[in-house]
C-alpha cells in the first residue's frame, strides 16, 4: 500500500463523512441555511433544502463507495 493510496483512501473517507453530516443536517434542521447565511434562496417553499438533502446523500453514496474501494485495493495490495 502507497502513501499517496493511504491519503486518497483517507480523503474520499473524510468527504463521506463531510457530505454525511452536511445530509443529516439539513433532514434533520432544514431552515439552517436562511439562519447560517441570512439568505432564503426558495422562499420558504423547502426546494434549495430538498435539493441540498439530495446531493449531499448521492455525495455521501459515492464517496463511500470510492473510499471502500480503496480500502479493498489497499488490503488486496498489502503483504498477507
Amino acid at each position: 500500500m502507497t502513501p499517496n493510496m493511504r491519503t486518497r483512501g483517507r480523503l474520499e473517507a473524510l468527504a463521506a463523512c463531510v457530505s454525511g453530516v452536511l445530509f443529516l443536517l439539513t433532514l434533520i434542521w432544514p431552515d439552517w441555511i436562511e439562519r447560517a447565511f441570512g439568505i432564503d434562496p426558495d422562499a420558504h417553499s423547502g426546494a434549495a433544502e430538498w435539493a441540498v438533502v439530495a446531493v449531499a446523500l448521492c455525495a455521501t453514496l459515492v464517496f463511500s463507495l470510492l473510499a471502500r474501494g480503496s480500502y479493498q485495493r489497499a488490503r488486496a495490495l498489502s503483504p498477507k
